[in-house]
């Protein structure tokens, strides 16, 4: 697998909080850049963006820092005590994660947007259909940290049945995504792009991989 498809997630021998955004831990990890539309096309510095992922011995870590040149496109009452359906229409930072890497059309997906409301739900994606389990529950917490010109949002993921804690060296598959800006110039971005004749994250196939290192 060529290099700029892996991503290495560093451990850390402190459990990060969600809002530890600026932690110096962060600094181990390396940048991916999230600088693609999903058809491959470069997109607009003003709408790129970077992620960061670490690991602890109780949870996987997920940073996102977007760059934002343009008008938050967010819910007008959030609420962040339970998922929010419908929040990959607003702006919103994704992660896909198949902790088998045999088996990667069954998957776990992630979002969190720049008020904090998140959404998890767990997916099984055939050719013919995908199906979603939305009683699904990680107990992921997000926060986020709105600037001038720029958007920060962290997940945190705790290991769970569902997502177990790894052993180092183990390799899981993933991609990273990012949704900005209004219709008709809506942007979706994607770490490793779908390639897909319109818009659409729920391609497996072509997912990175993860090593926890």
């Amino acid at each position: 697998m060529a290099e700029d498809t892996i991503i290495e997630a560093h451990h850390t021998r402190v459990d990060l909080g969600v809002w530890d955004l600026q932690s110096a831990w962060w600094g181990h990890a390396r940048a991916l850049k999230i600088d693609h539309y999903w058809s491959g096309d470069v997109a607009p510095a003003a709408r790129q963006a970077e992620a960061r992922i670490l690991w602890s011995k109780k949870a996987l870590h997920v940073r996102f820092v977007c760059h934002q040149a343009e008008p938050l496109v967010v819910g007008e009452k959030p609420q962040t005590l339970n998922k929010t359906m419908g929040l990959w229409d607003r702006d919103v930072c994704e992660i896909f994660i198949a902790p088998d890497p045999h088996v990667v059309e069954r998957y776990l997906e992630f979002e969190a947007a720049p008020t904090g409301e998140w959404l998890d739900v767990a997916i099984h994606w055939t050719a013919q259909k995908r199906e979603s389990d939305w009683e699904f529950n990680s107990h992921m917490t997000t926060a986020a940290s709105v600037e001038k010109d720029r958007v920060t949002i962290a997940m945190r993921i705790p290991w769970n049945h569902w997502i177990h804690e790894p052993q180092k060296g183990e390799r899981w598959r993933v991609n990273l995504f990012r949704c900005v800006g209004k219709d008709p110039n809506r942007g979706y971005l994607a770490w490793q792009p779908t390639r897909t004749p319109q818009p659409n994250f729920h391609v497996p196939q072509v997912f990175g991989s993860l090593v926890f290192k």
